[in-house]
């Protein structure tokens, strides 16, 4: 079940899925000004750095970890394993992120884009996970849980995931849809040019082993709703320019 909490001025959904320190953020509580008003999360969209700065660690401060770390994500499919907290940089070009170190608060920023966050109980590993329609395009989320399995040992059937905030399949539009996604998702289609990319991501979740009962979703759409930074809702009104949501997971330290 997901949760709507406000802590320390911020506004962030949970799932009871996820034992451990975890929020998908909204826009609101931050120190940004307009167009990035106000918990912009990202480096990388013409905010300044201090306001991005405070706003992460009023991240960091609201979910107990010891450090948030982010990385330029590039709609890729690449992974970084996280061995220790220096490692993680801005300049990691990458797309996810894997780790069993305690207190590395792994930081996705999207708007409009999935956060899939993913814990395993069992070998104490989490993964975080950029997946716009490219990132699904090229299944991101198996490559991910293939490399918890290979760096970890994780069993995909012991893995919980939860599927942030995101393009709902109100506003999922691709025209060039023929040329853009693979035919195995025309199965996911709503409508002549809409697709459910949240129900994509279950169903990739699934084919790589998640059990269908320990995925949750917060079923809300980016686009429609104003409490989010959406850049298609940017593109419609302004130069696209807007800032990022902040969606995070890390292990409790010991």
């Amino acid at each position: 079940m997901i949760a709507k909490t406000r802590k320390n001025s911020l506004l962030f959904y949970t799932s009871d899925i996820l034992t451990i320190p975890h929020a998908m953020f909204n826009r609101h509580g931050g120190r940004s000004a307009a167009p990035f008003s106000s918990l912009n999360c990202s480096y990388h969209v013409g905010d300044d750095p201090s306001a991005v700065k405070k706003n992460r660690e009023l991240i960091r401060e609201t979910i107990g970890a010891s450090a948030v770390k982010g990385i330029t994500q590039i709609h890729g499919d690449s992974i970084l394993v996280v061995n220790n907290v220096a490692q993680v940089t801005e300049t990691e070009r990458k797309d996810a992120m894997v780790t069993d170190v305690p207190g590395i608060g792994l930081l996705i920023q999207q708007a409009d884009c999935q956060a899939v966050l993913l814990h395993d109980p069992a070998k104490k590993v989490i993964g975080a996970i950029h997946s716009g329609w490219r990132g699904s395009v090229s299944n991101i989320i198996a490559k991910t849980i293939q490399c918890m399995e290979k760096e970890f040992a994780v069993r995909p059937s012991d893995i919980l995931a939860v599927i942030s905030p995101s393009l709902g399949p109100c506003c999922g539009e691709f025209v060039n849809y023929h040329a853009e996604l693979p035919p195995n998702f025309l199965s996911f289609q709503t409508s002549k040019n809409h697709f459910d990319f949240q129900a994509i991501s279950r169903m990739q979740l699934i084919h790589a082993g998640v059990t269908e009962k320990n995925i949750d979703t917060v079923k809300k759409c980016t686009v429609c709703d104003e409490d989010f930074f959406s850049y298609r809702r940017a593109v419609r009104r302004r130069n696209g320019q807007t800032g990022r949501n902040g969606s995070i997971i890390a292990l409790p330290e010991k």
